[in-house]
C-alpha cells in the first residue's frame, strides 16, 4: 500500500475512525441487537441489514488505521510561485486550447470527476514543481501523451476536502 500521506491527510483519517469508533459503531451494534430481538431471523432484513452496515463500518476503520500504518508522510509545503500538493493550477491543453483548473491533492483526496487529480496521476506528475508560464509534457503511457501549458496558479490548502471513500 504505501501510499504517500499528508500530517492533514493523516488528522482527517484519524478524525473519521474516531467519529466511527464513538459515534457510528455503537449505534450500528444497537441496530443489530434490536433487530435481532424482533424473533426469527430467517425473514428479517432489518437484522442483516444492520450486520451488513456494522461490518461495512469496522471494515472502513480497519482499511483506514492500515492506510496510517504503512503511510510514507510527505511534505505539502511549496513555493508561492511553484506547483504543490493543495494548489489549484489552470492549464491549457497546447492541442486544442482548451482550459481547465485541477487541484493536486494525495490519492486519499483525489477526485477526478470534481477536479481533483492526485500527486501520482500522469497529469498530477507532470505539473508538480513547474511554474506559470511552463509547458508540460505529460505521458499517459505508450500510445498517448500531450503538452500543457501553465496559465495560472492558486495557493489552496486542504480545509474542507474530503478522504475519499472505497
Amino acid at each position: 500500500m504505501y501510499d504517500k500521506l499528508t500530517k492533514s491527510d493523516i488528522r482527517k483519517m484519524e478524525e473519521e475512525i474516531e467519529y466511527r469508533k464513538l459515534v457510528v459503531r455503537p449505534k450500528a451494534v444497537e441496530d443489530v441487537r434490536e433487530a435481532a430481538a424482533q424473533g426469527d431471523r430467517s425473514e428479517n432484513f432489518e437484522y442483516y441489514a444492520a450486520k451488513k452496515f456494522n461490518r461495512q463500518n469496522n471494515s472502513r476503520i480497519n482499511y483506514l488505521e492500515k492506510m496510517i500504518r504503512t503511510a510514507t508522510i510527505i511534505d505539502d509545503s511549496s513555493d508561492e510561485n511553484e506547483v504543490g500538493l493543495n494548489n489549484t493550477v489552470t492549464v491549457e491543453f497546447v492541442e486544442d486550447g482548451l482550459v481547465q483548473k485541477f487541484k493536486i491533492v494525495t490519492t486519499v483526496r483525489g477526485d477526478s470527476l470534481n477536479g481533483m487529480i492526485t500527486n501520482e496521476s500522469p497529469l498530477g506528475k507532470a505539473l508538480l514543481h513547474k511554474h506559470v508560464g511552463d509547458v508540460c509534457h505529460v505521458k499517459v503511457n505508450d500510445s498517448v501523451e500531450y503538452d500543457v501549458k501553465i496559465i495560472g496558479l492558486e495557493n489552496t490548502d486542504d480545509e474542507g476536502d474530503k478522504i475519499r471513500s472505497f
